[in-house]
């Protein structure tokens, strides 16, 4: 295949044939493009009212309404008086609006936007973790994929990815307020979300970070050998539409499995609407691609291709570590829950420790090697196991749910290489093993003495608290911890490998042999990310 260059275009587009057959691809793209613009805005109209709509929050407290009322009464006894002391007959002042919805908390609002800045902040994490793992001579498409899927993914879920996942609609996806008011495009947005008392647009923002994480999962498994227009068209695919869609099973406030019975399932920050599902794309995208040229498995007298820059990735790991405290402890969306945020914080810790220490020791036995690159993705075993459970587990849970995940992470990519399948950075194992291991370890290691977040505190009442099989639970959280992981895990698996193959039906997914061999900074993006050295 021939490099791409200008002049290369212009020659092309002299002959009537190759000029007849780009317009028309183009041309069908712009059209593509802007039928869904077109019935995104029709849709959105028919849905929206004239004026923006004001949900009500349900969870109106007595003592608020008291008091709106005490001081309304209070300010129309000071005008009368007023007005009889002066003789004058003026009109009595029109009462002022009630907040709309009635609750709103500043504290939690400024809690979840610092979280959400955290949880930003692990996208350089992921940028220098995959730029480490990766080979020096795809450095440059490592980071520029990280940025612009960042971009993608900010500007998809403002237009509709955040009324499929957090809007009311049915059991499957969402799209508005639920009385004919559309979310899209951030229209008619309510003042805080549902009962949490958090400014809706600040939610928005702390989802769209997250949001952007199952993103930046998918790339680690596919780093290497995809092409640039290949990467933007799944990038569409993941945040616009498998994210949202399934995400909301889970976490939209009608998505179905919050019906589960007799136990709902429960994903507090999101092992497996963000980790499993990342993971799980993560893993269709590398089956779909094919090793990376030059790759020899353990099976052919292998191995795993070396890392460029040890360096480069530990220090990675140890920014989403940081992140992972906006990730986990922000996702209560009250500051107000002291010890649920405590407890949250310090079970993340101990999670990742053990984590980290369980791949390490896992490892040295058989290679007699203390291995950097099995701690790093051990430690980030952990954080992603202990996402799903952190509000409802012992810190002693926390450690030996963090334990497994070290080990687990191990053996999945010992599967990996089995089954030939390359996966430079372990995303698979990593979010998509360890995400349905964490989600499955809240059926087991949960206390029953924690409930839920509320904007005021903790409820920890008998009907709330979360209880698990080793503490006297039974099987049914268990079981609705597997339901929902095994429904979003293997649906999205499917939808993804359908996602993969149409990207390589454009012929854009991998990158030619010749632009791999050079390498993709060079052959994609015209320069080196080390411009004085030569590895």
């Amino acid at each position: 295949m021939k490099k791409f260059t200008l002049a290369n275009f212009v020659q092309k587009m002299r002959d009537p044939k190759q000029r007849k057959f780009f317009f028309a691809i183009f041309g069908g793209k712009m059209i593509g493009l802007g039928m869904c613009f077109l019935i995104m805005f029709a849709f959105s109209l028919y849905l929206a009212s004239p004026a923006k709509s004001h949900a009500q929050t349900t969870n109106t407290t007595d003592t608020s309404t008291n008091a709106a009322g005490a001081i309304t009464n209070a300010t129309t006894a000071i005008t009368n008086a007023v007005a009889a002391a002066t003789g004058t007959n003026a009109a009595p002042a029109a009462p002022a609006p009630p907040p709309d919805p009635p609750y709103v908390s500043p504290i939690n609002t400024m809690w979840v936007l610092v979280t959400a800045f955290l949880v930003f902040f692990m996208q350089a994490g992921f940028m220098f973790l995959e730029a480490g793992f990766a080979r020096e001579r795809e450095t440059i498409n490592v980071l520029l994929e990280g940025i612009v899927d960042t971009c993608l993914c900010g500007v998809l879920f403002y237009c509709w990815g955040f009324a499929w996942m957090f809007g009311h609609g049915n059991g499957w996806i969402g799209w508005g307020d639920g009385n004919g008011h559309s979310w899209y495009f951030l229209q008619n947005l309510p003042d805080t979300y549902e009962a949490t008392g958090v400014a809706t647009l600040a939610i928005f923002l702390f989802q769209f970070a997250f949001a952007d994480t199952c993103s930046t999962i998918t790339s680690g498994a596919m780093l290497g050998r995809t092409g640039f227009w290949g990467d933007l068209w799944y990038s569409i695919g993941v945040s616009g539409f498998l994210y949202p869609i399934f995400g909301h099973w889970a976490w939209g406030p009608d998505g179905w499995l919050n019906g589960l019975k007799p136990a709902a399932f429960h994903d507090f920050a999101g092992s497996t609407v963000v980790h499993t599902i990342g993971g799980m794309i993560a893993l269709a995208g590398a089956i779909v691609l094919g090793p990376r040229l030059g790759r020899k498995f353990k099976r052919d007298g292998g191995g795993p291709m070396p890392y460029h820059n040890m360096t480069v990735a530990s220090v990675g790991a140890i920014i989403l570590w940081f992140g992972w405290y906006g990730f986990n402890p922000g996702s209560t969306l009250s500051a107000m829950d002291i010890q649920g945020i405590a407890r949250v914080a310090v079970n993340t810790t101990l999670a990742a420790c053990t984590g980290g220490l369980g791949a390490l020791l896992f490892v040295y036995p058989r290679s007699k090697k203390w291995d950097c690159g099995a701690t790093v993705n051990g430690l980030l075993a952990g954080l992603v196991a202990i996402t799903c459970p952190c509000y409802w587990v012992s810190p002693f849970g926390a450690m030996m749910l963090g334990f497994v995940a070290g080990v687990v992470v191990i053996l999945a990519t010992d599967l990996l290489e089995y089954l030939r399948i390359d996966d430079p950075c372990g995303a698979w194992p990593v979010h998509g093993a360890c995400g349905v291991w964490g989600t499955w370890s809240l059926g087991l290691f949960a206390t029953g003495q924690f409930g839920a977040s509320t904007t005021t505190g903790a409820d920890n009442s008998a009907g709330a608290v979360v209880k698990g099989l080793f503490y006297g639970g039974g099987f049914d959280q268990f079981k609705a911890q597997v339901i929902g992981n095994a429904s979003i895990g293997i649906g999205v698996f499917i939808a993804a490998m359908i996602l993969m193959y149409a990207v390589k039906a454009t012929g854009t997914l991998r990158i030619s042999k010749e632009g791999e061999e050079e390498g993709l900074d060079l052959h994609e993006h015209g320069g080196v990310a080390y411009p004085d050295t030569k590895l």
